[in-house]
């Protein structure tokens, strides 16, 4: 069954531009020029990946996604201005799986929405029956990891995590103590040949910290390594 992918712009040329180009890779598209119609659309019927434009007039993207956010766990990439450096860091820490500047490429979008879609349904392969092996849960201390099932637990607490997030972090656990570059971390969580900034991969690791230390304020797992990258920690 084709993808479906929900649009929220309020440029409808960007609308129309975007869902003929997914269109043409055989997704299935629903486009909002109205962000409060979207976010009621999208909690009744869950699409498999949503991309927000940030700047939008009544409720601009980021409040749609901490209210999506609410309910459903959804990949969302983002559509951010050159000049939106804090929206696109405040984006990530708020549960995006990505963000993409305007003007930007119609296959760069593509290659994040299949590589975001790809991830997603490995983690749920195995709910629906469809993993032939399942994995033993990957144990580092306090932490635990069921990659099949994609579930985090810290010290016997539930941690949410993206999928982008959650590959990261299973980069970083499988060998504790080992330093893992930005481009090492780049290529486990985008798959595809795909682009991706240093302060992307920054951004991800902030905003992993941050939901650790929502169920334990001293956690300190993950190391950062200034000129290396970073490294787990037991």
């Amino acid at each position: 069954m084709a993808a479906n992918i929900a649009l929220v712009d309020d440029d409808r040329n960007i609308l129309t531009s975007v869902s003929i180009a997914m269109q043409a890779e055989g997704f299935v598209t629903r486009v909002y020029s109205d962000s409060e119609a979207a976010l009621q659309a999208i909690l009744d019927n869950p699409p498999d990946l949503g991309i927000f434009d940030i700047k939008m007039p009544k409720m601009d993207g980021l409040e749609l996604l901490r209210r999506v956010r609410e309910k459903s766990n959804v990949p969302v990439i983002f559509l951010t201005s050159k000049d939106e450096e804090l929206d696109e860091a405040l984006g990530l820490a708020m549960g995006a799986d990505d963000y993409i500047k305007k003007p930007f490429s119609q296959r760069l979008l593509i290659a994040r929405v299949k590589s975001i879609l790809r991830r997603a349904e490995l983690m749920k392969s195995s709910d629906n029956g469809d993993m032939e092996e399942i994995s033993e849960p990957l144990v580092r201390g306090k932490l635990e990891m069921d990659p099949p099932r994609h579930l985090v637990k810290w010290d016997g607490q539930n941690v949410t995590l993206t999928v982008t997030e959650f590959m990261i972090l299973e980069t970083l656990a499988t060998r504790p103590g080992v330093v893992k570059s930005r481009n090492l971390l780049m290529d486990a969580a985008y798959q595809d040949d795909v682009y991706v900034d240093d302060r992307t991969i920054d951004s991800h690791i902030k905003r992993l910290r941050r939901k650790f230390r929502e169920v334990d304020p001293e956690f300190d797992a993950i190391d950062t390594l200034y000129g290396a990258g970073y490294r787990y920690t037991e």
